[in-house]
């Protein structure tokens, strides 16, 4: 049966129910917890356009990740990705003022 094998965000949305918009759900929520991934690990201070640039080229691989994350763990490993980079963000600002303190 399908509904069995859909991914965890999939069968939230109820993408077999209601495919355009579970979809569109699934879309948008994995857009946002890439872009949360991106900002908390890899973006650096750019000019608007090259960031206008990858953010376009990341909401367009985000298309292809929609259709795989149907059936695929796309978003919770996303979650999980942001997850961890919080946590890391949180203890290295703790870090920060530690060493900011001490001194």
């Amino acid at each position: 049966m399908v509904t069995e094998r859909l991914s965890f965000f999939a069968s939230l949305y109820r993408v077999e129910e209601n495919p355009t918009l579970g979809m569109w759900l699934l879309y948008l929520t994995i857009i946002a917890l890439s872009v949360l991934v991106y900002k908390l690990g890899f973006a650096k201070k750019l000019p608007l356009l090259k960031s206008l640039v990858i953010y376009l080229f990341l909401i367009f691989g985000c298309t292809i990740l929609t259709f795989l994350g149907i059936f695929l763990p796309v978003a919770e490993g996303l979650v999980i990705a942001s997850l961890i980079l919080i946590i890391y963000k949180i203890r290295l600002n703790n870090e920060k003022k530690q060493q900011a303190e001490g001194q």
